[in-house]
C-alpha cells in the first residue's frame, strides 16, 4: 500500500523524524498535535480551553490538506496533562467534531512535549 506525508503551511511541522500526518490507503493518520502556533512554532499562551483549540485547528489543517474533514475522523487520542481539564477540554472538543463522534481514548499524561497541557492523535477514513 503506498503512504505519503501529509502537512500543511496551516500546521506546525513536525518536530521530529515523523511525519505530522500520514496517509496510507483511505486512512490518515495526524500524528499527537500540541498547541503550537504554526506561523512561530511557539507554544500558545492560555488555559487549557485556547490549547485545545489551537490543537484542533492544526488537526483541521492537516485534515484540509488531506482533502478530508473533521467528519471523516473515526478515532482520536487525547492526552491531558491534568485531568481535570476535562471538561473544558471537552467543551471545545465537542464544537470540531460531528455526531457520530469518533471514538476517542482519553489519558492523563504525567508530561507532554513542550510541557503542553494536551496533545491529540487522530485517525481519519476517506471511507467514513
Amino acid at each position: 500500500m503506498p503512504r505519503h506525508a501529509v502537512s500543511s503551511p496551516q500546521a506546525p511541522r513536525a518536530i521530529g523524524p515523523y511525519s505530522a500526518a500520514l496517509r496510507a490507503g483511505s486512512l490518515l493518520f495526524i500524528s499527537g498535535q500540541i498547541p503550537l502556533d504554526p506561523a512561530t512554532g511557539a507554544l500558545v499562551d492560555g488555559d487549557i480551553s485556547a490549547q485545545t483549540r489551537r490543537v484542533l485547528q492544526n488537526i483541521g489543517a492537516l485534515l484540509d490538506a488531506a482533502g478530508l474533514t473533521p467528519a471523516h475522523v473515526v478515532r482520536t487520542t487525547v492526552f491531558l496533562a491534568d485531568m481535570d481539564d476535562f471538561g473544558a477540554m471537552n467543551e471545545v472538543y465537542r464544537t470540531f467534531f460531528v455526531e457520530p463522534f469518533p471514538a476517542r481514548s482519553t489519558i492523563q499524561a504525567v508530561r507532554l512535549p513542550r510541557d503542553a497541557r494536551i496533545e491529540i492523535d487522530v485517525v481519519a477514513s476517506a471511507d467514513a
